[in-house]
This record gives structure tokens, C-alpha cells and sequence, in this order.
């Protein structure tokens, strides 16, 4: 009998401990996480040994090959060394400590950066001299986008006179949902999608029941808007929900597109988001495919990753990508003028900002004073004459629900709106503001909207074209007081014109239209009109400075991605084309500074010849990186070849870049700039300071003269400051001059002296 208890407890006793078994396997199982395990430059040109290695390393951390191939998520491979894998903190911690790896990150995840454009920048076809005749239209050249996907069908991808592929392309066409290589032809000449990233982070997500598509097919349009405007081929007469667009193309028309989709609709939650992991794996495809120009409207959202945070994965992935000759183009973000908001800041990276095009579609809204007010809108139906005007607000005296906020306009009673138009606020720059109020009006018997907004929200019509007037938080705030002074207030509106002229632009390397910007989109959205879409955002302004950087690389096939950069940044406009200023946008407008625009907005044009060129290799990144406080063992991991930091190490103001930023000036500093002479041999160039507010600059030497052997010349820059407080920024700028060109970069500095008195106290 004590025998059989014996027995008894010892089965119980193994139960138990193997149910603990269980409930720790899968407690172990729920904690794995994605990991990017980032072992820098590849230090083998056979991928599949690359990939063996990789799955090396796995198998030491987990015992056996069918649980390394089982974590393994992604092999990075071609353009750098590395692997996305599912890991516990443990397991990730371990493989971290181990020599050969750089670093380990938790997959981490971005969100997209959401014509006329081409005339108003300079580059019309009709001119047979500019740089797109020069280029024969960037026909050599590819252009990899990563984005949402593509839709094939549309017009702006016909490859009508465009010549034999690149010979360099190593890339292909990619079947899935809804797409196969037929799709695919001599404009858009590559589709390929990455997934798995994005499926091991949400789990719930249904691959059969999602409106998404499995493969390079776009839904929500953002990808296939993005890539035309840096490549999208002629389509003529385009009309947009009745009001004129013309011709719409891309900045390169004839260079070819490569569409890399990384970023996938969660049904559940609303909203489109990139991982990491399948972003770098799409950069590592790109760069073997053989892509000229990377362009990703894509960012981190706050808080931020600073410019050389190991938790970036585009600043990784753009890093190699420089490195082998290809200038990756990000947007900067749409969160300004809010100060810190840029994302996208590695040095190595060209950096986008968005202005206004000179082409709007004023609203004239006339009020029962008589006074004009110029909205936005997209109205083409029948003028609304004098009608009732409306803000719902408690008067003080009623038990009845009210609400001016545009997003709950449909807590109020149908009687505050029926027949009237009706005015709301909203902080939101989704446009789902826009069509939430336009809609509660519409239901509750009301015959217009007018909605007060940050001005640099997407301008979008209504559905059914509905009566919906954008105008920005002054001019709002000017029709409440009129409602408030008046028992009877009244307005009428007018149909929308499109308009275009030589309006104040609006709102860091460099700006670039990206405010109701009409390109193509997906046929399967309601608010398309016959496959075009007019969106808004740094999304749309870094594909412009994509396609003319694909211009420049084809006239000058030569030119690093930093040359490229610098030509861009100092021939850049400081004012519009027109003349007028540059204001950042919001309420109140401010002139626009460096920190708003880069060295401006861009000129491609000028960028042919910009005469002097601030150049980097590779030494000036490792120069860069010991600066900032990489380790030599890491630099050396990263670039592939044994390094070792000076000591001390040198100052990061001297990184070789088309700016100079002192953010911390106490006493002075002397910092050094190398140009690169790209025009007539014999030139000489004599310097010009506009040094910022209360700042002493001093150019040595104040002349530099170049020959046929002389192509690079070196000068220093010593700065020091008058002020005896703290201070903001202050602007100003170094221009060389040879009375043709004018090379201009910006110079920001701020004081900063409070260290001194905690020295002296």
C-alpha cells in the first residue's frame, strides 16, 4: 500500500512538474519577441553563406537548427550582415554579449509620412534645354521605393517609349494576392513585399479576411501616390473632382520604379505601420537589386530616435545603402513647426521638408457684413446663397448637448443645424475630421461646413460634393466673433477655382512641394477621382527631391550621394521661385529658417552646376562616428575593416556636411569644411558671411583658388559670440562665390553659457 502512494506521488509530482514544464515553455513562447541582431558589414559576397552563418549563431543560442530556422524571421545579407529573429530578453541579452554582434534591437515600428509641382520647381517638358531633356527623363536610372505597394494598373506606370531595362537591375517581380510578374513591365520594373516582421508583432491579424493585400498590391494608395511623384510616366488632361490638374508626371518620368512594401493595414485598429525588421530586409533587397535612389516616406513618431540611435533601423540600412552609391531620400516629417520633431536626421541620410506649390482652389466665403474670406475646397456645385450660420455653443441657458468640435457634431440635436451651415474646430489633420463633420451636418438636415484646421492638413473634397470649406484657426476664429456679434448671422459660398499665381509659401537638408499634391492612387477608394488623389505631408515632398535626385545621377553618374546632397542643399531657393518669402507654417506664420527648410527649397536647375561641393567618404563617416562616441570595435564591425578613434577624438562639428550647427557656443570655436570644385578648373572663390545675430564668423582663408591639379581645397571656420546669456537660435549663412556660382550653406548657433557659472560659483 506504501508502495502504491509512493508511486501515486511521484506520478502526481511528474504531472505537476510537467505542467510547470509546459506553462514555462509557454510563458517562454509568449515573451519572444522580434529582434534585430545587427552584425554590420557582410564579410562574405555568397549570400547563402551569409545566411549559414546566421543560422550558426542561432543554432549555438538555441540548441538545435530546427528552433533556429523556426526563430529565424529575416536574413539580411546583401547590402549588410544580420538577422531578424523571435527572442526572448534572455536569449537577446546572450547573443548580444557575443563578440561579432554590434547590437541587438526589439523590432520597433514606423508610420507613413503622409502636377503642378514640376513647373512651379522649373523642370517643364516644354523646355528642351533643362536638366529632364538633359537626362533623357532619368531613363537609366531606379528608383526603389519602400512604401505601401503599387497599383499596377494605373496610367502612370505605362511604359510607353521608355527603352530596354537597366542592364544593372538584378531585381524581379514577385507573385502574391492579386499580383504576378505580368504586372510588372519596363516602368515599374520591380515588386516585391515583406511581411513577416509585421505578422510575428500582431498576431491577430488575419491574412484571408484583411482588406490588405498579400503581395505588392497597394490598398490605401500611399505608395502608389508616392511613386508618382518621383517617376510616374505622362498622363495628359487630368481633371480632379472637376477642377483643372493638367498633366500629371513624375519628376524622373522615364526612370524606372522599383516598389519595396513594407507597411500593412491593421484592420482592426485602422491604421497602416511598417516593422522594423521588414523594412531593413526590403532596404537589403533594394541594394542587391541594384536601385540608384532610395525613397522612404516613412518616420518614427515621438519620441523620437536621435541620428545615430542604434534603434533606427532606416539610419542603418541607409548607412550601407550610401556606402555602395545610392542616396537614400526620407521624409522629415509633418509634426513642424513645432521645434525636435524631425525624423529621418542621420548624416548620411537626405532629409525632406514640405512647402505649398503655387496652385490653390480658394473658396470664397462671403460673410453677412460683407466681408470675403478666402477658404480651400474642393466645391464644384451650385453657389449656396445667403444662408443661416451656425457655431454650436451652450448659450448658458439650455439642458441640450452642444459641441463645436468637428469630430462631435453628431451629439447635437438636429434642430442646432438643419438648413444652416454649420462652423466647427478640430486639432486633428486626419481628414477624417473633415469627412466625420461633413457627414453629421449632411444627416442632420445642414447645407454646409465650414471647418477650422491647422493649415497644413491634406485639402480633400467632400463625398457627394458636399459643401466643406477649410480655412485655418484665424479666419475660423474671425466667423465665430462675426457670429457673436450678429442675432442673425449669415454667409454664402461660392464654387471652388483652382488657382495659380505667386502666393507666400509655407514651410531639414532640403523642402520640396508637398501640400495637395495630385498623383495617382488605388481605383478601390471612394475619394479617388478616376484613379488620382491630391494628398499632402513630407510623404510627398521626399519622392520630389527622389526624382530629381535621379536626375542628377543620371547627368552626373559619378557623384556620391553626399555631392549629390550638397548640390541640392547649396543652389537651393531661399525665397519661392518667385521671389516672395518662405513662411513655416501654422498660426501665427513665422519666416522660415534653416531648421524649417534645410538650405531651402529646391532647385533642381541650379543643383547641375552648383560649381563647389562638400563631399564624404567613408573616413568622414568612421570620423563622424568616433565623434559621437561609437566604440573602435563597433566602427569597426560596421564599416568591415579594423578602426580605431584618435585620441582625443575628433569634434563632430567638422563633419564635412552643407551646414554648420553649434548648438552649445560658449567662448568660440574653430571648425573646418573641405569643397570640392565641380566646375571650370581654373575658378576662384571669395567668401561672404552672413553671420547670425550677435554671432563673430571668420572665414580663413577668405579666398580659394583652384586648378587643373588643385580640386579640393580646405578653410576654417572660427566663430564667437557677443551674447552674454543664453539664447535660442540664431540664422545666418557662408556663402563662395566666383561672381557664377553662389554656394551657400546655413549657419545656426546658440549660446549656451549657463556651465561657466556653476565653474565660477
Amino acid at each position: 500500500m506504501t508502495n502504491y502512494r509512493t508511486l501515486i506521488f511521484v506520478v502526481l509530482s511528474l504531472i505537476i512538474f510537467l505542467n510547470g514544464q509546459s506553462i514555462f515553455v509557454a510563458r517562454a513562447v509568449a515573451e519572444s519577441k522580434v529582434h534585430i541582431v545587427y552584425l554590420g558589414q557582410k564579410q562574405h559576397d555568397d549570400p547563402e553563406f551569409v545566411t549559414e552563418s546566421h543560422h550558426q549563431m542561432l543554432c549555438s543560442l538555441l540548441g538545435s537548427k530546427e528552433d533556429a530556422h523556426g526563430s529565424m524571421v529575416y536574413s539580411y545579407r546583401h547590402g549588410f550582415s544580420g538577422f531578424a529573429a523571435k527572442l526572448t530578453k534572455s536569449q537577446a541579452k546572450k547573443i548580444a554579449n557575443l563578440p561579432e554582434v554590434v547590437h541587438v534591437i526589439p523590432d520597433s515600428f514606423y508610420k507613413l509620412k503622409t502636377t503642378r509641382t514640376w513647373d512651379y520647381l522649373g523642370l517643364s517638358a516644354s523646355s528642351p534645354k533643362n536638366l529632364l531633356n538633359e537626362t533623357n527623363m532619368g531613363e537609366q536610372i531606379i528608383i526603389g521605393i519602400i512604401d505601401t505597394g503599387v497599383w499596377p494598373e494605373s496610367e502612370v506606370f505605362n511604359d510607353d517609349g521608355i527603352g530596354s531595362v537597366p542592364s544593372h537591375w538584378k531585381g524581379g517581380c514577385q507573385s502574391g494576392e492579386m499580383f504576378n510578374s505580368s504586372h510588372c513591365n519596363k516602368k515599374l520594373i520591380g515588386a516585391k513585399y515583406f511581411i513577416n516582421g509585421f505578422l510575428e508583432e500582431n498576431k491577430s491579424f488575419n491574412s484571408k479576411e484583411s482588406l490588405d493585400f498579400i503581395s505588392p498590391r497597394d490598398l490605401n494608395g500611399h505608395g502608389t501616390h508616392v511613386a508618382t511623384i518621383a517617376a510616374g510616366s505622362y498622363v495628359q488632361d487630368i481633371s480632379y473632382k472637376g477642377l483643372s490638374g493638367g498633366t500629371v508626371r513624375g519628376g524622373a518620368p522615364r526612370a524606372r520604379i522599383a516598389m519595396y512594401k513594407g507597411c500593412w493595414y491593421l484592420d482592426d485598429l485602422d491604421i497602416t505601420t511598417c516593422s522594423s525588421a521588414d523594412i531593413l530586409k526590403a532596404m537589403d533587397e533594394a541594394i542587391h537589386d541594384g536601385v540608384d535612389v532610395l525613397s522612404l516616406s516613412l518616420g518614427s513618431v515621438v519620441p523620437l530616435h536621435g541620428e545615430i540611435d542604434i534603434r533606427d533601423g532606416i539610419s542603418t540600412g541607409a548607412f550601407h545603402a550610401v556606402l555602395k552609391g545610392i542616396t537614400v531620400v526620407c521624409a522629415g516629417g509633418n509634426s513642424g513647426p513645432e521645434a525636435q520633431t524631425v525624423t529621418n536626421t542621420a548624416p548620411w541620410i537626405v532629409t525632406v521638408a514640405a512647402t505649398t506649390l503655387d496652385r490653390s482652389f480658394p473658396t470664397p466665403i462671403t460673410l453677412g457684413n460683407n466681408k470675403v474670406i478666402l477658404g480651400q475646397a474642393m466645391y464644384t456645385g451650385p453657389e449656396l446663397g445667403f444662408t443661416s450660420l451656425v457655431y454650436p455653443e451652450d448659450p448658458g441657458n439650455s439642458n441640450e448637448t452642444f459641441s463645436g468640435t468637428c469630430e462631435d457634431l453628431s451629439l447635437n440635436s438636429n434642430d442646432t443645424m438643419v438648413g444652416k451651415v454649420v462652423l466647427c474646430f478640430t486639432a486633428s489633420s486626419s481628414s477624417g475630421s473633415v469627412s466625420s463633420a461633413a457627414g453629421s451636418v449632411k444627416k442632420a438636415g445642414g447645407l454646409a461646413v465650414i471647418i477650422a484646421r491647422h493649415p497644413g492638413s491634406d485639402l480633400e473634397p467632400c463625398l457627394d460634393d458636399f459643401p466643406c470649406v477649410s480655412v485655418d484657426y484665424e479666419l475660423g476664429t474671425n466667423i465665430l466673433l462675426y457670429i457673436r456679434s450678429t442675432g442673425s448671422p449669415v454667409l454664402k459660398i461660392q464654387p471652388s477655382t483652382t488657382l495659380v499665381g505667386q502666393p507666400v509659401g509655407t514651410k531639414p537638408d532640403i523642402a520640396a512641394p508637398g501640400a495637395s499634391i495630385l498623383a495617382a492612387t488605388t481605383t478601390n477608394t471612394t475619394l479617388n477621382d478616376g484613379g488620382f488623389i491630391m494628398l499632402s505631408g513630407t510623404s510627398m515632398a521626399a519622392p520630389v527631391i527622389s526624382g530629381v535626385v535621379a536626375l542628377l545621377k543620371a547627368l552626373h553618374p559619378d557623384w556620391s550621394p553626399a555631392a549629390i546632397r550638397s548640390a541640392i542643399v547649396t543652389t537651393a531657393w531661399r525665397t519661392d521661385p518667385f521671389g516672395e518669402q518662405i513662411d513655416a507654417e501654422g498660426s501665427s506664420r513665422k519666416l522660415a529658417d534653416p531648421f524649417d527648410y534645410g538650405g531651402g527649397l529646391v532647385n533642381p536647375e541650379k543643383a547641375v552646376k552648383p560649381g563647389l561641393v562638400y563631399d564624404l567618404d567613408l573616413e568622414d563617416y568612421v570620423l563622424y562616428m568616433c565623434s559621437v562616441g561609437y566604440n573602435d570595435s563597433s566602427i569597426s564591425q560596421l564599416v568591415g575593416e579594423r578602426t580605431t578613434c584618435s585620441n582625443p577624438r575628433p569634434s563632430v562639428l567638422d563633419l564635412n556636411l552643407p551646414s554648420i550647427t553649434i548648438p552649445d557656443l560658449k567662448e568660440e570655436v574653430t571648425l573646418t569644411r573641405t569643397v570640392t570644385n565641380v566646375g571650370p578648373p581654373s575658378s576662384v572663390y571669395k567668401v561672404k558671411v552672413e553671420p547670425p545675430l550677435g554671432v563673430q564668423v571668420t572665414v580663413m582663408p577668405n579666398k580659394l583658388v583652384f586648378n587643373s591639379k588643385t580640386k579640393k581645397l580646405s578653410y576654417h571656420v572660427r566663430v564667437s559670440t557677443r551674447h552674454k546669456i543664453n539664447t535660442g537660435f540664431y540664422f545666418g549663412s557662408l556663402t563662395w562665390s566666383d561672381s557664377v556660382h553662389d554656394v551657400i550653406i546655413p549657419l545656426s548657433v546658440r549660446t549656451q553659457i549657463l556651465q561657466n557659472y556653476y565653474d565660477e560659483n
